[in-house]
């Protein structure tokens, strides 16, 4: 007879895209899907994601590598013994609970719609900018979720009406999922966890519950907010219209914190991920040490009820991965995001070229909401090589930043030391695969930059918390990681010290020249005129082809038409992703992509527009 196998598995909902990984006992990766969703960004400043889209996203990510890993002989059905959760932080989002249908899309961390708010409150409030600090560990800011919320209570009406009745929800993207995951309308279970909380500006980072003079101050109801949990226990079991129905769900965090536990970071150890942002975290252990140079005082993790609390500093990047979706994207640069390393590697450096990606404004340990992104030093000598390189080193004089603070907040303590004395930074992320990447962060830092052989550590740690809180596995597992270790990939620093500081100094002064930008005419140039002057509203007050966000211009119509069925229709959110993966003029690409109930949907669009 066959010994049974165990599995854990681990949704992992980020900024750009989802996955779902289902490891063994040995915590080894037997099977996974990603898929990327969509990214709305209907005015200057403002990222959305349809939380719809999300959902069914997992739902697909769950079920084709639940397949993958049943088509190489694994019984997952009898194996799967729980499900952790990790996901893009911040991300705010505000359902119904009587139908379960978002009041309005996700406001995604990185978006700045919130700049005013934040500004009146630091007016108002005694204590400025920094006026929850003591209570909360961090800054008035747009990257957190309560100025989120504050927006969507004072701008959108649904938002309002239902917080007054009692039926709306809030939540970050790990009480969506799980409330969904548990039954949604049928008794969904309203939860977050310790790290989540931690960065909607709202929680109280010692007693771990809902600071009541905080919400009384912000106006916010206490009856729309999920309860608090730990990191790591069961929370509910998965509910009837899943691939993994009756599966306990044991394990949640945080994006950060959880790659924190993937990396067994303990006290005193430091990791990096590259993501679309870019995020240091330093384990402090118990001791909440409040930062003097602009990071952040936060949640490590709490891996269960009665666990000790373990916090952390944290140095966020708003853009690192993101900026080489920019280069593809947008300059079209390079076709795909690998294609960088190989385009850099061209040149010897940057060519005095500086790029500073403060496309939203700068996070720590600048907190510079005026910044705008700056890339100086171009000369007639500078091509898309130079450029590509300065993209690349641009992620690594962010952390550098970060890093520099850091360790003034801790002085002389022994943090991120090994056995030897030697600091060290740990790396995760799909961006350490760029070996040019991790050798100028080391040459950057000055010090060893460790690289983990399975990278994906935010799922991983995800995983752990599950299995932790069912029995898989033990702390002494999770954390005795000598094994794994000798698997990993070191970066040593060959720069000089000489030039190291001039490359550092150089970027300062690049950094700076980004400062004052905001007030700069967005727009401008005779192709947006034209289009806003072609702008034609539907009967659902979709202006068509006037949109300012950059995606819609060069679209025109057709895609505000299908985003104007897609906003008032749920089912039809797939059609969005039909007509970005086809061409805009050509109607027929898009009918033949379509069902029959696909295409009559859309046809009944245009009746309903056009008359």
């Amino acid at each position: 007879m066959a010994k049974e196998e165990t599995f854990i598995g681990s949704i992992d909902q980020g900024t750009t895209s989802t996955r779902f990984i289902i490891y063994n006992k040995k915590a080894e990766n037997i099977g996974s899907h990603q898929i990327e969703f969509t990214q709305f960004c209907p005015h200057a400043g403002w990222v959305e994601h349809d939380p719809m889209e999300i959902l069914e996203s997992v739902r697909i990510c769950v079920s084709k590598t639940i397949d993958k890993a049943a088509a190489n002989g694994h019984n997952i059905d009898n194996g799967l013994k729980a499900i952790g959760i990790t996901n893009q932080r911040e991300t705010t989002v505000v359902w119904s609970k009587s139908t379960g249908i978002p009041l309005y899309n996700a406001i995604v961390w990185m978006d700045i719609r919130t700049s005013s708010i934040c500004s009146e409150l630091e007016k108002k409030l005694s204590g400025g900018r920094t006026h929850f600090l003591e209570t909360c560990g961090l800054p008035i800011s747009t990257y957190f979720s309560a100025m989120k919320l504050l927006w969507l209570l004072e701008n959108v009406k649904k938002v309002k009406e239902a917080a007054e009745k009692g039926d709306a929800l809030f939540g970050t993207i790990d009480s969506w999922l799980i409330w969904n995951l548990t039954g949604g309308i049928n008794n969904g279970i309203h939860v977050t966890d310790v790290s989540n909380a931690s960065r909607t500006m709202l929680m109280n980072i010692k007693t771990l519950n809902w600071d009541k003079p905080t919400l009384q101050t912000l106006k916010i109801p206490s009856s729309i907010l999920p309860k608090i949990i730990s990191n790591s226990e069961v929370i509910g079991r998965v509910g009837k219209g899943w691939s993994f129905t009756g599966v306990p769900i044991s394990g949640c965090l945080g994006d950060q914190h959880a790659a924190m536990l993937g990396q067994a970071c303990k006290k005193g150890h430091a990791k990096c991920t590259y993501g679309t942002g870019a995020f240091i975290l330093l384990n402090t252990g118990e001791e909440v040490i409040k930062s003097q140079h602009g990071l952040l005082t936060t949640l490590a993790f709490k891996l269960g009820k009665d666990a000790p609390t373990n916090y952390a500093l944290e140095g966020s990047i708003a853009i690192a991965g993101a900026a080489v979706q920019w280069l593809r994207d947008s300059l079209g640069i390079i076709s795909s995001a690998k294609e960088i390393e190989d385009l850099a590697s061209k040149v010897e450096s940057t060519g005095g070229v500086y790029f500073v990606p403060a496309f939203n404004g700068l996070f720590a340990p600048w907190w510079r909401e005026d910044a705008r992104g700056v890339i100086i030093g171009i000369t007639r000598f500078t091509n898309k090589c130079h450029i590509a390189r300065a993209v690349l080193e641009s992620m690594c004089f962010q952390v550098k930043d970060v890093l520099g603070s850091m360790r003034k907040d801790v002085g002389h303590r022994n943090e991120g030391r090994n056995e030897k004395g030697e600091f060290s930074l740990r790396v995760d992320g799909k961006a350490t695969i760029n070996t040019m990447l991790m050798q100028f962060q080391s040459d950057i830092l000055g010090i060893r930059v460790v690289r983990p052989s399975d990278i994906e550590t935010t799922a991983l740690g995800a995983a752990y918390a599950a299995g932790l809180a069912v029995g898989v596995w033990s702390e002494k597992d999770v954390f005795s990681n000598e094994e794994r270790m000798k698997k990993d990939k070191s970066f040593s620093p060959v720069l000089s010290e000489e030039l190291r500081k001039k490359k550092v100094d150089s970027w300062i002064k690049a950094v700076e020249r980004t400062f004052d930008l905001a007030d700069l005419s967005l727009y401008g140039g005779r192709r947006v005129s034209r289009v806003r002057e072609m702008g034609v509203v539907c009967r659902f007050g979709w202006r068509l082809g006037g949109c300012d966000c950059g995606i819609c211009e060069p679209n025109g119509r057709l895609y505000h038409l299908v985003s104007s069925i897609q906003k008032h229709h749920t089912h039809s959110r797939i059609l969005y992703n039909i007509i970005q993966r086809t061409s805009h003029s050509n109607w027929k690409d898009v009918e033949e992509q379509m069902g029959s109930c696909r295409r009559n949907l859309i046809k009944w669009g245009i009746r309903r527009m056009f008359g």
